[in-house]
C-alpha cells in the first residue's frame, strides 16, 4: 500500500457537525454515525479534504418516476440573506475547529497543504457548494477569500443568482437546462483572478462548457461519476472528460451510490468495486493524471464495503489489484489534486 497521504475532493462534514450538540468534541473524539472525524481520518491516512459549506433547501423533493428510472425535481432557490448567514456561521465553525482541535488546520495555500501532508495533520480546504452566500455583485467575495475560501461551486442542483444546477435524473443527460448567468460568468472570472478553484460539480452541461470557455485554469469537477458507466445526469460524458483532460484538470469520483450504480432504482446499492470501475474508466480513457477521489462523505449514501473514510485504503488496494502501479495510486490519492491546486492557487 502506498504511504502517500490522501486528498479527498468533497465532504459535507461541516453540515453534519453544525447539527451536533458539541461539534468540537464530536470531531476531535469521534462520532459513531460520522463518515469523517479526526480519529477516523488519521486511521485512514487522509491528509486533506475539501470541507464544503452548504445551505440546505427549504423544500426537499422525493424522487419521481421517470422514463425507465427516476428524477428529483430542482428545489427552489434559497434566500441570499439566509444563505449568507449560514455560510458565515459554517465558516466560523470551521475556524473554531481549527483553533480548538489539535492536528486540524485550515488550508489557504499550497504551503499549508504541504505542511499537512508532511506532518500528519488533517487539512481542511474551505469550499462553497453552491454560491448562494456570495453576493450577486461579488461584494463579499474578498471577505470570503480572507476567511479561507479557496474553492467555489457556483451552483448546486437548484437555481441561484449565478446559474442553474443540473437535475438529478436517471437515465439522463447532463444537458438539463440553462447554464451561467451574467453574474455567474463574472464569478468565474473573479475566482480565476484570485486563485479560487471553480468547481463544475452539479453544473448543467451548458454551464460546464461556459466555464471551460471563460477560464484558463484546469477544469475541476470535484465529485461526480462517468456517464458511460452510469447514465446519471450528474455524471460526465466522454466529451466532458476530454475537456477536463485537455485543460490539465481533474475529475473526482464520488462514492454516492446512485451515481456509481447503473440501476434505475434511486435506492440501489453500490459497492467499492463500482467506484473502482469509474476511477479505472477515467484513467484508461484520458489518463490516470486526471482522476482523483471525491467521496461526498457525510453527504451521500456510501457503499457498505467502504463504510466511511477508513475504507479509503481498501479502495486503493482494489485499484492495485486492477493493475494500478504505486505511482498511479499516488497520483489518484494525492498528487493530481496537489498539481491542480498548485496551478490554480
Amino acid at each position: 500500500m502506498t504511504d502517500v497521504p490522501m486528498i479527498d475532493g468533497h465532504n459535507d462534514t461541516l453540515l453534519r457537525l453544525s447539527r451536533a450538540d458539541d461539534p468540537v468534541l464530536s470531531f476531535a473524539d469521534g462520532c459513531e454515525n460520522a463518515h469523517i472525524d479526526l480519529p477516523r481520518a488519521r486511521e485512514a491516512g487522509l491528509g486533506a479534504g475539501f470541507f464544503a459549506v452548504f445551505v440546505l433547501s427549504d423544500d426537499e423533493h422525493d424522487p419521481e418516476p421517470g422514463d425507465g428510472g427516476y428524477e428529483y425535481p430542482l428545489p427552489d432557490a434559497v434566500d441570499h440573506g439566509e444563505a449568507r448567514r449560514v455560510t458565515y456561521r459554517t465558516l466560523e465553525l470551521l475556524h473554531r475547529l481549527a483553533a480548538d482541535v489539535d492536528g486540524f488546520r485550515v488550508v489557504r495555500s499550497l504551503a499549508d497543504l504541504d505542511a499537512c501532508l508532511e506532518s500528519g495533520d488533517l487539512g481542511a480546504i474551505p469550499h462553497l457548494e453552491g454560491a448562494e452566500g456570495v453576493a450577486s455583485d461579488l461584494a463579499n467575495l474578498d471577505f470570503l477569500y480572507a476567511a479561507g475560501v479557496r474553492s467555489i461551486g457556483p451552483v448546486w442542483s437548484r437555481p441561484n443568482a449565478f446559474g442553474e444546477g443540473v437535475f438529478s435524473r436517471y437515465p439522463g443527460s447532463p444537458d438539463t437546462g440553462a447554464g451561467l448567468t451574467d453574474a455567474g460568468r463574472d464569478l468565474v472570472r473573479a475566482c480565476e483572478r484570485r486563485g479560487i478553484v471553480v468547481d463544475c460539480a452539479h453544473m448543467t452541461e451548458r454551464g460546464f462548457w461556459e466555464v471551460s470557455e471563460l477560464s484558463d485554469a484546469p477544469l475541476v469537477v470535484s465529485h461526480t461519476g462517468v456517464h458511460e458507466r452510469c447514465p446519471h445526469s450528474r455524471n460526465l460524458t466522454d466529451e466532458q472528460l476530454d475537456a477536463v483532460a485537455e485543460s490539465g484538470g481533474v475529475v473526482g469520483i464520488a462514492f454516492h451510490e446512485p451515481g456509481v450504480a447503473d440501476d434505475p432504482d434511486p435506492d440501489a446499492s453500490a459497492s467499492l468495486e463500482d467506484i473502482a470501475e469509474h476511477i479505472e474508466y477515467v484513467a484508461d480513457y484520458v489518463g490516470v493524471q486526471h482522476v482523483v477521489l471525491g467521496s461526498d462523505f457525510d453527504g451521500a449514501r456510501i457503499p457498505d464495503d467502504v463504510g466511511d473514510v477508513t475504507g479509503l485504503p481498501a479502495l486503493l488496494s482494489r485499484l492495485r489489484e486492477r493493475g494500478f502501479s504505486d505511482g498511479d495510486i499516488a497520483r489518484v490519492a494525492c498528487e493530481n489534486w496537489r498539481r491542480v491546486l498548485a496551478e490554480t492557487w
